[in-house]
C-alpha cells in the first residue's frame, strides 16, 4: 500500500488500462484514472513532504482544497446563477489532479536534487 501512495503513477496506469480493456474510450479512459489517483495523490503529496522535510502539511492541503472548491462554486455561481454540482464537482477535481500532480513532481524532484547534493557534498 505504501508503494501505491508514494507513486501514484501506478494508480493511474493500472486504471488507464483496466478503463481502456473494458472498451472505454482514451479521454474516458483518462478522467477515470485522473480521479482514482487524485484520491491517492491527496494522501502522498503532505506524506511525501513529511517524508522529506519532516513538515506537517495534511491540513494545509485540504484546506487548499477547500478554498478552491468555494472559489470555482462562487465562479459558477455568479456566471451561470444555477449550479450544476456534478459538472462542478468534475471540474474542481480535474483541478485537484492537476495541481497536486504538479506539486508531487516537484516535491519529489527537488527531494532528488537534494538527496543528490547531500551524497555528493558528503
Amino acid at each position: 500500500m505504501s508503494i501505491l501512495i508514494f507513486f501514484p503513477i501506478i494508480i493511474f496506469f493500472i486504471t488507464y488500462f483496466i478503463a481502456r480493456k473494458q472498451k472505454k474510450g482514451k479521454s474516458k479512459s483518462f478522467g477515470l484514472a485522473s480521479d482514482a489517483t487524485t484520491i491517492i495523490l491527496f494522501f502522498s503529496v503532505p506524506l511525501s513532504i513529511s517524508s522529506l522535510w519532516d513538515k506537517n502539511y495534511n491540513v494545509l492541503v485540504f484546506v487548499i482544497a477547500i478554498v478552491i472548491a468555494i472559489i470555482f462554486t462562487y465562479i459558477d455561481w455568479r456566471t451561470k446563477k444555477e449550479i450544476e454540482v456534478l459538472r462542478l464537482l468534475k471540474k474542481t477535481w480535474r483541478l485537484y489532479f492537476i495541481l497536486l500532480t504538479i506539486a508531487f513532481l516537484v516535491i519529489w524532484i527537488v527531494g532528488l536534487v537534494q538527496s543528490i547534493i547531500d551524497y555528493a557534498f558528503s
